[in-house]
């Protein structure tokens, strides 16, 4: 009897208190690293040059802002966020240009006057990349319902943002994508193929006797 008293107590967690102690330490970690990235952006502002760059910068910054604060209250309260989550839009979508074209070497920056716009948006998409990986690794440990939805629906939106980047660097061949051959890329197009019929699955007796 009181084995049952302690496991109903157990269960009602109040919604502030309902997250596990791995969760709470993988927030602390998403939130520190959102604050990065917002930081970062504020400081690579100051050294775009092309006003397409700015305009990507800008836009992203305030979404992620506008993600870290859901984050951060549904996080505190365990509770629905005031405010939607929202999707994150490529405001000009291309088509992904192939090939490479000859370019200068790369080097390490010698002084801030050899910070370039290809050097910035590196940066960016790098971080962006990295934060999209962290929401997926985090969300899928996270013990709260609403917190756990908050941060998968953010996954998707930081692609979209990473994949805005490639795209403004691969117009402006900061990004070159190369491709194989035609007759290598069929070749690797049909190693695999769907499987067809239904699997014969073995039989699993250990399950019945389960009590």
């Amino acid at each position: 009897m009181q084995q049952q008293t302690q496991s109903s107590n157990q269960t009602q967690v109040t919604p502030n208190l309902n997250h596990g102690g791995h969760e709470l330490f993988d927030l602390h970690e998403v939130l520190s690293c959102t604050i990065n990235v917002l930081d970062q952006f504020m400081i690579f502002r100051q050294f775009v040059q092309d006003s397409e760059l700015l305009d990507i910068l800008d836009r992203q910054y305030n979404f992620t802002l506008a993600q870290y604060n859901l984050t951060a209250e549904c996080f505190t309260t365990g509770q629905k966020p005031s405010q939607e989550t929202s999707t994150y839009m490529i405001k000009d979508v291309t088509q992904p240009i192939y090939g490479i074209k000859p370019s200068q070497p790369k080097k390490p920056n010698q002084s801030l006057a050899d910070v370039k716009d290809a050097g910035i948006s590196g940066h960016m998409i790098g971080l962006i990349k990295t934060h999209a990986s962290l929401l997926t690794m985090t969300s899928v440990e996270v013990t709260n319902p609403v917190v756990r939805r908050v941060l998968a629906s953010q996954v998707q939106n930081f692609i979209e943002m990473a994949y805005e980047i490639f795209l403004y660097q691969n117009k402006h061949a900061y990004y070159q994508v190369p491709q194989l051959e035609a007759s290598d890329m069929q070749k690797m197009l049909n190693t695999f193929v769907p499987a067809t019929g239904t699997p014969q699955l073995p039989a699993n007796n250990k399950a019945a006797t389960v009590h």
